[in-house]
């Protein structure tokens, strides 16, 4: 894997492209860096093109100091910005969290470009209910106090996750490494618009092959909330990790590349 920087914004891994294979474009989850995708490159690399890269505002790409920086169709802008940079046309895309919205919000600007789905832990249905009331005025606040402190544009880095692996979805040791190489701007804006109100997800929209891999045990988003989604989406396979919670990339490497690479050869035949 080669490492790049695009537009002095985006840092961003591939492989060697060959046009005979399929495109995996992994994005990874909020507070996080593309360096969750590592050991799924080195399983993968030798039978797809690969692209892995920081969204706005995480590891190694440009970080920017407002809240309106930070609305997903921004996010969802960047990897089309790239994509069409590399000359990438068609691509399976793999996100993780936080960039399910994106991937949502890309579907609904560049749907055809993306021939598949796989989403992983995504977050979704958090903008509704009970919580998302109490939450928002919340995060407003925190964001606002935010927009006050010392800003630092300099790009921070990738947590190494080998030294997570098994950790909780409220592990401080964990959680305080990706908010260290994220910072407390991106983290909380990017927080706030995974309870924006402003959402549409467009999922009866979606009419490529789909899977939604999600923890049994994640305490973060409910199993209930990307069950609902699957069952929304046509043609959508939903796979139930026993025993995960939400850190699945991280700490079920084995299940989640296997249920990858079963639907994504299951599909083969429609995805070129």
């Amino acid at each position: 894997m080669q490492e790049h920087i695009f537009d002095d914004r985006i840092y961003y891994r591939t492989n060697d492209f060959k046009p005979e294979r399929l495109t995996l474009v992994f994005a990874h989850g909020l507070s996080g860096s593309s360096s969750a995708w590592l050991p799924y490159e080195k399983i993968f690399e030798n039978k797809y093109n690969i692209l892995s890269y920081d969204i706005r505002g995480h590891g190694l790409s440009k970080k920017y100091p407002r809240y309106e920086d930070y609305e997903i169709k921004n996010f969802a802008n960047d990897l089309y910005d790239l994509a069409t940079y590399l000359k990438i046309q068609k691509f399976i895309l793999i996100s993780n969290s936080f960039a399910g919205l994106v991937a949502l919000e890309y579907l609904k600007l560049h749907r055809d470009m993306v021939v598949a789905n796989i989403f992983t832990s995504p977050e979704i249905y958090l903008n509704e209910g009970f919580l998302a009331k109490i939450t928002r005025p919340i995060l407003t606040v925190i964001t606002g106090i935010v927009s006050f402190l010392p800003f630092n544009p300099k790009p921070c880095g990738h947590v190494d996750y080998r030294k997570h692996i098994g950790s909780t979805d409220w592990d401080v040791k964990r959680i305080f490494a990706d908010i260290k190489n994220t910072g407390l701007h991106a983290q909380f804006y990017g927080l706030r618009q995974s309870f924006s109100p402003e959402q549409e997800y467009a999922l009866e929209k979606i009419n490529t092959p789909t899977l939604v891999i999600h923890g049994e045990k994640d305490t973060m988003v409910p199993l209930k909330n990307p069950t609902m989604m699957s069952e929304k989406i046509k043609n959508s396979k939903f796979v139930c990790i026993p025993n995960a919670n939400h850190n699945t990339v991280h700490n079920h490497v084995k299940e989640m590349s296997e249920a990858m690479e079963n639907f994504i050869e299951k599909n083969k035949s429609v995805l070129k």
